[in-house]
């Protein structure tokens, strides 16, 4: 049987890009029933065997082993996030990138943080969010993350993104309005995704994006626009998994008095110690403890 890729899942059909294939042949798929009785979903990203049929759509027979599965949005394999945050409309909002990038390492995706709109800090009124921009960079630099600034205007660090995302199944998540779609647009020209103006009365943009569909660029890779990818809660995430997807906090947590340290209260709490000591940051740690009293909160309501 041939091997595909599931490049868009809509209505109860899969449409497959044959792997062997050079050409756009996209060929419309049914799952096979026995998908169904067993509780799978083929998902979009997922690598696939199927058997064309004499209609000219094809059966998905067999799911691949998958590397990486996402729930919400619902997309196997990828394995690198690209989280957008604009720096100005809407502003920049620390606690939600954190947000994201806890849910990224708990899904096993390398993130790269891609701060938009760099064009609009160009006034002289806007040096203070220049100030903060530099500010944020050297923060999760040095976390350990990679962090690109880019204009879609200006054409500022596309290259860049584009180069990262080479070879790679790659989901764009951020809030709406931050220039995901314009991003995607100035990498490839042409493709002329629809983009969203931002609501001056509620400060965010509307969702343009509707279903999970993978993008293919001429470097090897793809990119899935992700619908409900804004919303976060941690209802997937354990209590006690929470400190390990603060990476920064991994070796410190390591030489804690007592194993399974909230890092909250505990003698001898080394991730305490280092947020005195200024080697975590201290926007950091204020962010986990919110999120850990969050957690605590929809643990008991649930």
């Amino acid at each position: 049987m041939p091997e595909g890729l599931i490049v868009k899942a809509l209505s109860g059909y899969y449409y497959v890009k044959p792997e062997a294939s050079a050409e756009e042949n996209i060929l419309q798929c049914r799952g096979r029933g026995i998908f169904k009785k067993k509780g799978i979903t083929p998902l979009v990203g997922d690598h696939v065997l199927y058997t064309p049929t004499e209609n000219g759509e094809g059966t998905v027979d067999e799911i691949l082993p998958r590397v990486t599965e996402l729930i919400r949005p619902p997309i196997a394999n990828a394995r690198l996030a690209v989280l957008l945050f604009s720096l100005k409309e809407p502003n920049f909002n620390l606690q939600l990138l954190d947000k994201f990038l806890v849910h990224i390492e708990h899904a096993g995706l390398r993130p790269l943080i891609c701060l938009t709109k760099e064009d609009l800090l160009d006034e002289p009124e806007n040096e203070p969010d220049r100030d903060l921009t530099k500010q944020v960079v050297g923060l999760y630099e040095k976390v350990g993350y990679e962090v690109i600034v880019t204009s879609s205007l200006a054409g500022t660090g596309i290259t860049a993104v584009k180069a990262r995302l080479a070879g790679e199944i790659s989901v764009f998540a951020g809030q709406s309005g931050v220039g995901k779609s314009s991003l995607l647009n100035a990498m490839l020209p042409g493709l002329s995704l629809e983009t969203s103006e931002i609501s001056t009365k509620l400060g965010r943009g509307r969702h343009t994006t509707r279903h999970v569909e993978l993008i293919p660029l001429d470097n090897g890779g793809y990119v899935a626009d992700t619908p409900g990818f804004s919303q976060l809660d941690f209802l997937e995430l354990g209590v006690e998994e929470l400190a390990s997807c603060f990476i920064e906090f991994n070796d410190y947590a390591e030489r804690c008095k007592f194993r399974g340290c909230s890092h909250l209260h505990e003698p001898g709490c080394h991730v305490r110690a280092a947020v005195e000591e200024g080697e975590i940051t201290a926007s950091r740690y204020e962010h986990y403890m919110q999120f850990y009293e969050e957690m605590k909160d929809k643990k008991r309501r649930y």
